[in-house]
């Protein structure tokens, strides 16, 4: 076991494909939460990320307090040329010195930070975006968070591409993204992904990598059920409308599925709610739909919700937009794939379905029947709180640096 590091003064590296921030954005909410519990534990973490937008910068202030040093930096392009040359020559994987490095700056802050302070453990958050600093963290234990299986995520969009240059660019990138996970955590400790099938996926990609599941939470503190029954029936889909799977999934529940809803429930409602609906989603004339677009606070939407319907066909990693529903007590409708790394059970849980009229079925049942909604809306609360917790996490975070680093020997680098 460890000797002379007490867990709960214990000093991270945090290195993020992103900041932690905002909240809307899925892939910030490990880093965010995670954080915000650790810092409670006595946890002292200096962050280091990528940024992508100006606004990044602004946003500081809602997280600064839970890390001991913040530095943001521009995240690089990286040209199909590189990414070519790191597939094709082996020798120019990891690169070996700043220069070799997509990012030269992030680089440079790398050993900047490790020359000031002494780390307990390095936690790489991201894939591409980071693995490339492995060999600055040789001398700690380091482990590495790519979030889902990008080959998964590939090879779903390539069963749903329509066009030949569609399918096209697809199986291109499916055939990097392939060759890249099958060396790019190699030297890590572990790899932590947030479901099962993106960790079988890299299994099968890496039969000896150590990779390992570690699920997103809710904070149930703040999304917690009302009590409220809303009195006009309701259906409700969320998502940053950024990412495209979000995009076809409403488009799918306002067009195909909706309409037969509502042909059985005339006076049932549809709410889309997320950032950035594109034009195709804003540009619905249909009776019945709300586009709220992007909103401060989603509760009092999904307070106004008879249930969730979450028609993801494309996508990969965990869905907390599926959590956070369950967390306020809606009663779910999905397809399998949205509920991927949740343990749910069909039937007590969730109602699973895949194909339009069985989505539609399910809603019309629960929209019918407020006693089986009212049922799987309530044990859906219980499984988040049993399962699915930020504190959860943490718990989990704490147990895998305790282990590397008495792999490492149970001592700083």
């Amino acid at each position: 076991m460890m000797t002379g590091i007490g867990l709960q003064r214990m000093d991270v590296l945090l290195i993020s494909r992103c900041p932690p921030y905002p909240l809307y954005l899925g892939d910030r909410l490990i880093p965010y939460h995670l954080a915000r519990q650790l810092s409670q534990r006595g946890y002292r973490i200096d962050l280091l990320a990528f940024y992508q937008q100006p606004e990044d910068l602004a946003d500081i202030p809602y997280y600064e307090r839970y890390f001991r040093h913040i530095q943001l930096i521009p995240e690089p392009a990286r040209s199909p040329a590189s990414l070519l040359s790191r597939a094709l020559l082996r020798g120019r994987r990891f690169p070996t010195r700043r220069a070799q490095s997509w990012s030269p700056e992030m680089w440079a802050a790398i050993e900047e930070r490790l020359h000031q302070r002494r780390m307990d453990v390095v936690h790489f958050f991201g894939g591409i975006h980071v693995y490339e600093f492995r060999d600055l963290a040789a001398a700690y234990p380091s482990i590495i968070a790519p979030y889902e299986s990008y080959t998964l995520f590939l090879e779903r969009a390539l069963a749903r591409s329509k066009t030949r240059r569609e399918r096209l660019l697809t199986r291109l990138r499916l055939v990097m993204a392939r060759h890249y996970e099958s060396w790019m955590f190699d030297g890590f400790r572990r790899t932590v992904v947030v479901s099962g099938r993106d960790a079988a996926r890299l299994r099968q990609i890496s039969p000896e990598l150590p990779v390992i599941v570690i699920p997103n939470g809710v904070d149930l503190d703040k999304f917690a059920p009302t009590g409220y029954e809303p009195e006009t029936p309701t259906l409700i889909f969320t998502g940053n409308f950024d990412y495209i799977p979000n995009q076809d999934a409403a488009l799918r529940l306002a067009r195909e599925i909706f309409p037969m809803v509502r042909r059985a429930v005339p006076e049932a409602e549809l709410l889309l709610v997320g950032n950035n609906p594109p034009e195709a989603l804003r540009g619905l004339r249909q009776s019945g739909v709300q586009v709220a677009g992007s909103v401060p606070d989603l509760r009092p939407y999904l307070e106004q919700a008879s249930l969730y319907v979450c028609p993801l066909r494309l996508g990969a990693g965990i869905k907390n937009k599926v959590l956070e529903a369950m967390a306020m007590q809606k009663a779910v409708v999905a397809t399998p794939l949205s509920c991927d790394g949740i343990s749910v059970t069909h039937g007590r849980d969730v109602i699973l379905a895949e194909r339009n009229e069985e989505l539609a079925r399910a809603t019309i049942r629960l929209l019918r029947n407020p006693e089986l909604r009212q049922q799987i809306a309530a044990n859906g609360r219980r499984l988040v709180e049993a399962d699915y917790t930020w504190r959860g996490v943490a718990d989990a975070y704490e147990k895998l640096y305790a282990q590397v680093i008495d792999e490492h020997g149970g001592a700083r680098g």
